[in-house]
Parts: structure tokens; sequence; C-alpha cells
């Protein structure tokens, strides 16, 4: 039986890590926008390279936009 980690679509970048971002991010419970952060910072020397670390900013800066809303009752 096949299984998703044996695989990859586009690229190698993943198949060379001890553990696959999303074995981490699922084993640790990481909602969508930590687990794009833990995926752009995992990668970003193998593939994006700075664009992927921008576009790992970009995940936290909507992050921090959601938690101060709920901080400030928005």
């Amino acid at each position: 039986m096949s299984t998703a980690n044996e695989s990859q679509v586009d690229g190698t970048h993943y198949k060379q890590l001890a553990i696959e971002p999303w074995d981490y991010i699922a084993a640790n419970n990481l909602g969508f926008f930590e687990g794009s952060v833990v995926k752009y910072v995992t990668r970003w020397d193998r593939k994006g390279g700075v664009a992927d670390l921008r576009k790992a900013k970009h995940f936290i800066e909507k992050l921090i936009e959601i938690e101060t809303a709920k901080e400030q009752g928005k």
C-alpha cells in the first residue's frame, strides 16, 4: 500500500528531511497559519529561497492580525 509520504509532487525538497513538515504539523495539531510558517521556513533554502521566507513572514503577519483582533475583542 502506498502512502502520501512515499511521493512528492513537484520536487524533492521535503524528501531530504528527517521529518516532513506535514507530519510535524499534524503531530502538533498546528493550525493553517502556523503550519504554513513551518512549511515555508523548512523548505526555503531547498526550494523558494528568500521568497519562501517572505511567505512565512506574511503568514505570521496575518496570524498576528487575527490574534490581536481576538485580544481586542473584535
